[in-house]
């Protein structure tokens, strides 16, 4: 049996398939000398990608890349497609796009590619998501964006991303942790297990408490995931109740017979009980409590 492709079938072939290419519905020459090749554009002929799922970039690593593209230069071409005349737009590679523009190069190598914008999406999503480097909150955006924009189901972002479901579950999850918890994952203040733990609380407000206390006592995953157990709590066992001796049914009748009402009593294993007296109106009700005050 072959090993599945993490990419799956739908976006190679979407890059080798022509009519996909927006600016043309025909396969031409031009455009079967383009697709595939690599090549050398001007920056200023490549705008970015509007897709692109990744909003923070760290700035030492950017700075440490432009130092070594000053020095060695552009080791892996970035991918773009051809949007018009002289006109492309970048899929992936967008941290060596930005690292190029501060270094100073005039232009950059390419792959040039054929794409519509939803195989776009879908090709700058999972590029970045295969990438080690982005946080907990950007996969979990990247894998949402890709099931509602490609209308896929975790099924099927499973085989694209070549991720287990319950794995991508565990991700999307972390998008119902409040933004001030969001953030902390995107900045690193907590881990991921620390999120799971957080997503056990039943309440906003409880989650931020202990996502607090994770910063200012360092808390472990392990104490996050045991203060929830907690706070759940499990339902206290109710007292046993054990059938009144001839003693106590004894008492019952004579309290019934005292107030003319139904009285019921109930007794546990320790001795403890109560009596309960039952009243039809207002009236039987003052009947009873003066019959309290004999």
């Amino acid at each position: 049996m072959s090993k599945k492709r993490a990419l799956g079938r739908g976006l190679s072939a979407l890059l080798e398939d022509v009519e996909t290419d927006i600016t043309t519905g025909t396969s031409t020459e031009s455009t079967s000398r383009v697709l595939g090749s690599v090549a050398m554009l001007p920056m200023n002929q490549i705008e970015a990608n509007p897709f692109q799922p990744r909003t923070v970039f760290d700035e030492t690593s950017l700075m440490e890349l432009v130092q070594s593209i000053r020095e060695l230069g552009i080791i892996q071409p970035v991918t773009v497609r051809k949007i018009g005349y002289d006109k492309f737009q970048l899929i992936s590679g967008e941290r060596r796009f930005r690292a190029s523009h501060i270094a100073g190069l005039t232009e950059i190598p390419v792959f040039i590619r054929i794409a519509n914008d939803q195989a776009m999406l879908e090709m700058a999503l999972v590029e970045n998501i295969q990438r080690k480097n982005l946080d907990a909150i950007e996969i979990a955006i990247s894998y949402q964006r890709l099931m509602e924009e490609c209308n896929l189901t975790q099924e099927a972002l499973s085989e694209r991303v070549g991720k287990k479901r319950a794995t991508i579950s565990n991700y999307l999850r972390l998008l119902n942790l409040p933004p001030e918890i969001q953030l902390g994952i995107r900045e690193s203040k907590i881990s991921m297990g620390h999120a799971r733990g957080l997503l056990a609380f039943d309440s906003e407000e409880k989650m931020i408490k202990a996502y607090q206390k994770i910063l200012s006592e360092d808390w472990s995953v392990r104490q996050v995931e045991q203060v929830a157990k907690e706070d759940k709590g499990s339902p206290k066992p109710k007292s046993k109740q054990i059938p009144l001796s001839f003693e106590y049914q004894k008492i019952k009748s004579d309290l019934t017979d005292l107030f003319g009402t139904k009285v019921d009593l109930k007794r546990d294993q320790k001795g403890k009980g109560k009596i309960e007296i039952s009243f039809q109106s207002q009236d039987d009700l003052q009947r009873i409590i003066d019959k309290l005050e004999f």
